[in-house]
């Protein structure tokens, strides 16, 4: 069970949220420690909504294999429907939902965060796993944390 590895990232995650100088800091610190110690989180990556462009979500710091998806339509994919829908987004098997942009045929499945900052949809954690049903409510729960951590910390800079 990866439940004590959710609680020492989410600890580590929030010290380190209280020291990082900026979102890109954070971000980046993010995207190696959940990968590292959770091993079916085989792409791990922000995306988070352009701020001269707001239906168009753009890539930031990511782990994993690089992709050509640098920029989604709010009204397109998996991501797209996380942040339209302001909800998180489980697939469990990427090939029976048409919204997938795929990405990598290793992909099997999917989830999708949205990161929350002065009551709106700010960006999202996007992780895709080779894993079919690879997430669960757990997995949700502890990544809608991690997003919260971000978006305060997005609130206080």
């Amino acid at each position: 069970m990866p439940e004590a590895a959710f609680a020492q990232i989410l600890s580590e995650v929030s010290t380190f949220a209280k020291e990082a100088t900026t979102l890109t800091d954070l971000q980046r610190f993010i995207v190696e420690i959940i990968p590292n110690r959770l091993p079916y989180y085989n792409w791990t990556g922000f995306y988070m909504l352009d701020d001269n462009d707001p239906e168009m979500l753009v890539l930031g710091p990511f782990h994993g294999a690089p992709t050509e998806h640098v920029r989604i339509p709010v009204n397109a994919g998996i991501c797209g429907a996380a942040v339209a829908e302001n909800v998180s987004v489980i697939v469990d098997d990427v090939v029976s939902d048409p919204r997938y942009l795929a990405c990598s045929l290793e992909t099997r499945s999917e989830i999708v965060v949205p990161i929350r900052a002065h009551g709106a949809v700010v960006g999202e954690i996007d992780i895709d796993s080779h894993d079919l049903g690879a997430f669960s409510a757990r997995d949700r729960e502890f990544l809608e944390k991690c997003a919260a951590i971000v978006g305060s910390f997005m609130e206080r800079t």
